[in-house]
């Protein structure tokens, strides 16, 4: 890997090392420990990082379960002015000693939480009612302020939160005054009339108008005291970038025009710039139906962005763009006369020089000095196997990060780079941990990680930045979420490579049973959707496991237009290669699968009789009439069917035959498997009524079927509702699996002992 590039130090130790970091005290053997269950999983700790401190000393951090998002008030999904419950603990951690100490006491909901430039004050949006308040936190004082800001405009519950550059306030959204009354009845009118008219001939479906509304906004600034300064009128503000030195803003807009069905457009984008001592305001880019993509320097002032395979830079302040990579054009190599395809992917912290990609691999572009250095060869080869990430520059430029993960294998590889000798400083190797969120502080001192063995729950750990003389392996670890788990079964996980019917190389992830044994044969239960590679504790398949049940994440390959036999060809032989090794029970199979994975178990059983049950959770039986039966969703079921997930390919009209072939209802009569449906009645996505068709083809039928609906639940069925929700889901999951698992031993021959044989 990276053969130009040549090591600075030597590096034999960290190349071959595999990194297993702490994890607490050892567990228990597996016989000693406890199942997972339900309850377990409304427990399971996460931690979400919203900041850190410049100087990476301190984070502001979310710790959440399952239940700080529950009781969600489906019905009122594109209600523009509801704010859907995500509470948690707010915490300061500490990252010299890890003690993780409370910035609001109490389960809270926060959001946009960002240390000032000089790391001494913390800004957030605390909800309280249905509204979001401005606190300050002073880190010194280790005091909370909430700022009553001098306006009678409410602050969007959608608000961006960027500081100053010289710390004096901040940027925020507040809302126009009477938009929460105009957007409520907006909403009333659409679900309760008493009349409701929907006419063709408008620009905008009635269901996009009501959405869009919650993203008008009027962008202020707003001092440390309170003081309001409203910028612009009310309109749709996507991004606002400030200069350094906080005189300018380059703000994008984008006004929607139309509801549209296909591809981008419908919206009028513009750019504009903004000088705060004069507030004169003029268009660096004049209103376009044109996307305008713009990737920012630090300086906030310049932009690059790519047209006809090259880097175009401009300043706000100048008329065109300069292309800047012209003078390096050519072919990819003396064999391939593929022309070079120039992408930006990241500045440099200085903005002096910019990480480009072309099909040879990253270059390093001086701006200033026009030098295009090639940095990290890659070759297709190389591009296919591992996803390659650069996450951070060094503050002098001089060093690259970059995280390596296989997609062949669990390995993910951590890198610190010189671009100045061109060689590798360090490189630590994780297998089969679980390596994420890596990032590096403002001043370049410490790196920041999560990571876990694998199976497990993810923790903090920080180390210092300089990789080549402190290792990952040295990190310090700054959480233990979860040291119940210590006493819990966890389910073992293992990568599994199998062929498809086509002889394609398709990846599942198994789970093993709690109370495995070598030798013997399991029943399995297969989670169904698209593609599945990742290891990381997963909640779902360790509730299967801990009922003593493989659980099984199988990949599949999509066709566009014969999207249904794709999990007939890949799910099917991914269990056929867990039989062949005996671990599995054949006659004991089950398969189930949410939203999308729910669609594919009611085509999987229209095509084979093969499992002794299956569940629908909140997947849709009929393509046709679930084009038009999501209407707060607008034009997502369209597009989804047309060119979308369902990759049909086609519009109802030019291939309605597409769509009866993949309308699981119309082939109800072949389903021979147990089938139980699982939905929400206030699924916003996928409704009930959807399923429903399916219970009653079923029942018309004869067949085996029973339909749940949760009536306060939504997308996910009793997992998107109360906890009274979550356990009847569980419960009724399991007890289906185990009702018609026995019924499928039944017939089976009675061994010696009197038992039946496994």
């Amino acid at each position: 890997m990276y053969p130009l590039l040549r090591p600075r130090l030597a590096v034999g130790a960290f190349a071959a090392a595999i990194l297993t970091l702490p994890a607490g005290a050892a567990p228990a053997a597996a016989q000693d420990l406890r199942p997972f269950t339900p309850e377990d999983a409304l427990n399971v700790v996460s931690i979400s990082v919203q900041d850190i401190t410049p100087d990476g000393r301190w984070i502001a951090a979310t710790l959440r379960t399952r239940r700080d998002g529950m009781n969600v008030d489906h019905f009122r999904f594109g209600d523009p002015t509801y704010i859907s419950p995500s509470t948690g603990e707010f915490v300061l951690v500490d990252t010299d000693s890890g003690d993780r100490t409370p910035i609001v006491g109490g389960r809270v909901q926060v959001r946009g939480a960002e240390w000032s430039p000089d790391g001494g004050t913390l800004a957030f949006f605390l909800r309280d009612g249905d509204a979001y308040h401005l606190h300050l936190f002073d880190l010194a004082q280790r005091d909370v302020e909430r700022i009553d800001l001098d306006t009678e405009l409410d602050i969007s519950a959608s608000s961006r939160l960027d500081w100053r550059p010289d710390g004096s306030g901040l940027l925020i959204d507040l809302r126009a005054e009477g938009w929460a009354e105009s957007a409520r009845a907006a909403f009333l009118e659409m679900t309760e009339g008493p009349i409701v008219v929907h006419d063709g001939s408008e620009p905008f479906l009635d269901w996009d108008r009501v959405r869009m509304m919650g993203g008008l906004a009027r962008p202020a600034i707003v001092t440390t005291e309170g003081d309001v300064d409203v910028l612009l009128a009310e309109g749709y503000w996507q991004g606002i970038v400030q200069s350094e030195d906080g005189r300018w803003l380059a703000i994008e807009g984008d006004k929607p025009l139309k509801t549209v069905y296909e591809g981008g457009g419908g919206s009028e984008n513009r750019l504009l710039r903004m000088d705060l001592q004069s507030r004169d305001t003029a268009y660096v880019v004049e209103p376009t139906e044109d996307n305008i993509s713009t990737n920012w320097a630090p300086d906030g002032t310049r932009y690059v962005f790519e047209e006809d395979d090259h880097i175009h830079l401009r300043s706000i302040f100048e008329d065109s763009a300069a292309v800047i990579t012209e003078a390096f054009a050519g072919p990819v190599s003396a064999s391939d006369t593929t022309a070079l395809e120039f992408d930006a992917v990241r500045w440099s912290d200085d903005g002096s020089r910019l990480l480009v990609d072309t099909q040879q691999g990253w270059h390093v572009l001086d701006i200033e000095a026009g030098e295009f250095d090639l940095v990290v060869p890659l070759t297709e080869e190389e591009r296919e196997t591992a996803n390659h990430v650069p996450f951070a520059w060094s503050p002098d430029a001089r060093h690259l990060y970059v995280q390596e993960r296989s997609t062949e294998e669990w390995r993910t590889v951590v890198r610190m780079l010189d671009l100045e000798s061109g060689g590798v400083v360090a490189e630590e190797t994780f297998s089969p941990d679980v390596v994420s969120g890596l990032n590096l502080s403002d001043d370049g001192s410490r790196l920041l990680f999560s990571t876990s063995d694998g199976d497990h729950p993810t923790d903090l750990y920080v180390t210092d930045a300089d990789l080549g003389a402190a290792s990952l392996r040295d990190a310090r670890r700054l959480t233990d979420l979860n040291p119940w788990l210590d006493e819990v079964y966890v389910a073992r996980q293992e990568l599994v490579e199998y062929l498809d019917v086509d002889g394609k190389k398709q990846f599942g992830i198994l789970y093993y049973p709690v109370d495995y044994q070598e030798g013997r044969s399991y029943p399995l239960v297969a989670e169904v959707y698209e593609d599945f590679f990742a290891n990381g504790f997963n909640v779902n398949l360790n509730l299967v496991a801990s009922r003593g049940w493989f659980g099984f994440r199988p990949s599949v390959e999509f066709e566009t237009g014969f999207p249904g036999e794709a999990w007939m060809k890949a799910v099917t032989t991914g269990i056929n290669s867990l039989v062949d090794r005996g671990l599995v029970d054949n006659d004991r199979l089950g398969v189930h699968g949410t939203s999308y994975g729910g669609y594919a178990v009611n085509l999987l059983v229209t095509q084979t009789d093969r499992f002794a049950a299956a569940i629908n959770i909140s997947g849709k039986v009929n393509i046709i009439s679930f084009l038009g039966d999501s209407e707060k969703i607008t034009t997502r079921n369209y597009r989804a069917a047309e060119r979308g997930q369902d990759r049909i390919g086609a519009t109802l009209w030019e291939q309605p035959q597409k769509y009866i072939e993949h309308s699981a209802v119309m082939f109800a009569d072949r389903i021979e498997t147990p089938l139980l449906l699982l939905s929400g009645e206030g699924d916003w996505n996928v409704p009930a009524t959807n399923q429903r068709e399916m219970y009653y083809a079923l029942r018309r039928l004869g067949k085996d079927v029973v339909w749940v609906n949760y009536m306060n639940a939504g997308h996910g069925a009793g997992r998107a509702g109360g906890e009274a929700d979550w356990f009847d889901h569980w419960n009724r999951m399991f007890d289906w699996y185990e009702t018609h698992f026995q019924e499928a031993t039944e017939d089976r021959p009675i061994t010696e002992n009197g038992a039946r044989q496994r």
